[in-house]
């Protein structure tokens, strides 16, 4: 089913759609995930894009159906939320403390000649320590919430009072989580210059950059399956 795309189809709405056109807005350097409520309009008037164009390279992908394993709107919120977990978490979980060491080690050899650096390294270590309060959240307190609220739904009855509450508290507080993650990145990357490699430095620093991209390119899809399909389907309930 083709998506029409007006002035006012948000970023998030058109990736939840077909997250192919992800890489179109990565390209044109368009957030979209912790920007996804914004109108196509207003976000290529900010970034100076000619919005005919980019509709038309949108569109354009809607020739070719969508893989059906990438069609993340379709899914169950209980599967959703499997996936989540079983891909960005164990993910976060497995290379979260790795970045951390390699940013503090080229902190300590490259921070005289490349100070910025340093700025990376405590900026990472803050992103690591929050998220482990905020997968612990999901996975123990908010996703099981929304899985016996989904069933209540799917067996035609009323979730429970207090699975409710839970989900709309905490709806708030992963969404401003996310954005204050996705702000730190954004400042790692324009420390980074665009994880740009120098010419004076060693593997690990050039390891270290691939792992940070790495890292956004997960956080990325991570947040935009929260935010812009999960969390809308979770408010729904």
């Amino acid at each position: 089913m083709k998506t029409v795309i007006t002035d006012k189809t948000t970023i998030g709405e058109i990736v939840a759609a077909d997250y192919r056109t992800a890489a179109v807005f990565e390209k044109q350097g368009i957030d979209f995930c912790c920007g996804g409520k914004i109108p196509i309009a207003e976000a290529c008037k900010t970034g100076g894009i000619d919005l005919a164009a980019l509709v038309s390279e949108l569109e354009s992908l809607q020739h070719e159906p969508v893989d059906r394993s990438q069609n993340y709107s379709s899914w169950s919120l209980s599967f959703l939320a499997d996936y989540i977990v079983n891909t960005h978490h164990v993910y976060l979980k497995e290379n979260d403390d790795q970045i951390v060491a390699y940013a503090q080690k080229i902190a300590a050899v490259h921070g005289e000649r490349h100070p910025e650096v340093i700025r990376i390294a405590a900026i990472f270590e803050k992103i690591a320590a929050d998220m482990v309060a905020h997968l612990k959240e999901e996975e123990e307190v908010f996703f099981p919430a929304l899985k016996r609220a989904e069933a209540a739904r799917t067996s035609a009855k009323q979730p429970d009072a207090t699975d409710r509450e839970t989900i709309k508290s905490s709806l708030v507080r992963l969404h401003r989580e996310h954005e204050e993650v996705g702000d730190a990145i954004h400042e790692i990357r324009r420390l980074a210059n665009g994880f740009r490699i120098p010419d004076d430095v060693c593997n690990t620093f050039m390891l270290t950059y691939r792992k940070l991209d790495e890292f956004e390119e997960d956080l990325h899809k991570h947040v935009h399956l929260e935010n812009n399909i999960l969390f809308l389907k979770a408010s729904r309930l």
